[in-house]
C-alpha cells in the first residue's frame, strides 16, 4: 500500500493526544496493534519488546523507538502491558469510534470487500455500497443493498461517511473521488490502478496489487541473479 498524498494539518501535531509521529511509524502501528490483539487473545497480559517485535515482523529496536514516540517505554524486566498498549495505539489511530465507510464499485474486488467481516474488528463499518451498473443496483450483499452512484452524495451525509473506498475501474475512479470530496469525505482508499487528483486536505491511500507483485518480481530477479552470478541492470 502506498500513500498518494497527505492533506491538511488536521489535529495539532506534537500534542499528547496527537503526537507528531514519523510517517513510517504510523504505517507500522497497525501491525503492532494486530500483534497485540493476537497476544491478548492468547492470554498474554504483558509482552517483551522482542516478543512483540517478532509477532509484528520488525526488529525490537525499531519497535521500541516507534512506541517511545507514543510515550510508551515499557517496564524493565516486564515489558509492555498488552491491554494498555492496545488502548494507546487505538486512541492514536482514531479507532476508539466505529468509522463509517462507503464502498464504491461492486465488481469482483468490491464484492469481496463488501463481504469481508473483519473490518468491524478493526474499527470500521461498511455503511453503504454503490455502483453505476443498474444490474448490480438493488442486490443484497452482506446485509446491505447496493445503491446507485447517483445516491452517493446524499448517503455520505445521511450515514456520516468518514472514509470512501474506490474499487471501480480506473476510468471511473476520478469522478467517484470528486463526488466523495464534494460530499465532505476527506479520506479515500483507492484500489483503482490510477493516481487521483484531490484537493489539499484530502488523504489518499493507494492499493495496487500489481505494483506489489512487480516489486516482489524485482526481488526474485535479484535473488536469481545472485545465485547464477549474472549481472543485472
Amino acid at each position: 500500500m502506498s500513500q498518494q498524498r497527505t492533506g491538511g494539518p488536521g489535529n495539532t501535531p506534537g500534542s499528547p493526544d496527537f503526537p507528531d509521529l514519523p510517517e513510517a511509524t504510523v504505517a507500522r502501528l497497525p501491525e503492532y496493534l494486530r500483534a497485540l490483539h493476537a497476544l491478548a487473545e492468547a492470554g498474554h497480559d504483558t509482552a517483551s519488546s522482542e516478543a512483540l517485535a517478532a509477532a509484528a515482523g520488525v526488529n525490537s529496536a525499531k519497535l521500541r523507538k516507534d512506541l517511545s514516540h507514543l510515550g510508551s517505554n515499557g517496564t524493565r524486566g516486564v515489558g509492555y502491558n498488552v491491554d494498555r498498549l492496545i488502548r494507546q495505539i487505538e486512541h492514536v489511530l482514531g479507532l476508539t469510534v466505529l468509522r463509517a465507510v462507503a464502498l464504491v464499485g461492486i465488481g469482483n474486488l468490491g464484492h469481496a470487500l463488501a463481504g469481508y467481516a473483519g473490518f468491524a474488528n478493526r474499527g470500521f463499518h461498511i455503511a453503504a455500497l454503490f455502483d453505476a451498473d443498474q444490474e448490480l443496483v438493488g442486490r443484497l450483499i452482506n446485509g446491505l443493498t447496493v445503491r446507485h452512484i447517483s445516491d452517493l452524495a446524499a448517503t455520505v451525509v445521511e450515514e456520516k461517511i468518514a472514509i470512501g473506498v474506490i474499487a471501480t475501474p480506473a476510468h471511473a475512479a476520478q469522478a467517484v473521488a470528486d463526488i466523495l470530496v464534494t460530499s465532505g469525505v476527506t479520506s479515500i482508499l483507492n484500489f483503482a490502478p490510477c493516481v487521483l487528483s484531490v484537493p489539499e486536505g484530502v488523504d489518499v491511500r493507494k492499493v495496487d496489487v500489481a505494483v506489489e507483485l512487480q516489486i516482489l518480481s524485482f526481488h526474485e530477479h535479484r535473488k536469481a541473479a545472485a545465485l547464477t552470478g549474472a549481472v543485472t541492470l
